[in-house]
Order: C-alpha cells, then sequence, then structure tokens
C-alpha cells in the first residue's frame, strides 16, 4: 500500500468529530471516541488485497458493489452487518472514499457528534 494512501485515509477518518485511531486484529482502526469502530485497514491480512472496511447505512453496500464491484466488495466477517470493503490497490475516486468515510462514522456515531459534523466541525 502506498504511503500516501494510507495517510490520505488516516486523515478522512481522523477530522472527524472525536474520531481516534488504534490498532486492532493488527491494523490501523478508527472509532468514535474509543468505541464503536467505524473504519479499518485491511492490508492483505485476509487476502492478498489491500483495502479498508466501513459500516454503511442500510442498502449502502449494495450500492457500492453494485456500482463498481472492481473497486467495492462485502468483507468477511462485518459483510453480513451491512459494512463496505474498498479496495485501495486500484486506482480511486477518494471523493466516493471520503463519501464512505463519513457516511461509516455517520453510522455508528453519537447524535450528539452527527450535530457537530452537521455544524461544519
Amino acid at each position: 500500500m502506498k504511503k500516501a494512501d494510507l495517510a490520505r485515509l488516516r486523515a478522512l477518518c481522523l477530522a472527524l468529530p472525536e474520531a481516534t485511531e488504534r490498532v486492532s486484529h493488527g491494523e490501523p482502526a478508527w472509532f468514535v471516541r474509543k468505541a464503536p469502530q467505524f473504519a479499518t485497514l485491511a492490508d492483505r491480512h485476509h487476502d492478498d488485497r489491500v483495502s479498508f472496511w466501513a459500516a454503511a447505512p442500510p442498502g449502502a453496500q449494495q450500492d457500492w458493489v453494485q456500482r463498481d464491484p472492481g473497486r467495492f466488495f462485502v468483507p468477511p466477517y462485518v459483510g453480513g452487518r451491512g459494512w463496505i470493503g474498498v479496495h485501495l490497490d486500484v486506482p480511486q475516486d477518494w471523493n466516493d472514499v471520503a463519501d464512505i468515510v463519513e457516511d461509516a462514522y455517520r453510522t455508528v456515531a453519537p447524535k450528539t457528534l452527527i450535530a457537530r459534523l452537521d455544524d461544519g466541525e
């Protein structure tokens, strides 16, 4: 994985109100405060691909995968809960990645933090 891609993903995640990062299952992962988790890196952890997995609102996983199955997939373990996987070893539209990260955060964050996000924080 390119260090620049990880830096870009990290910046998107940590720009959200009270988002934190720590290692989970040997990979960088992002949380709202100490929990819940909203995204995680999967650097060849489960296959030979570099990707990240993110929480998603109902229906979003199916929409992304149908839109571009070369970039998006149903990840193991958390895919049954609606999480979306994003391959980072293919060319990316980082606006899509930013949307997915924000949706992931909104999916798990408390209303008070979502209000702060909506207020432009």
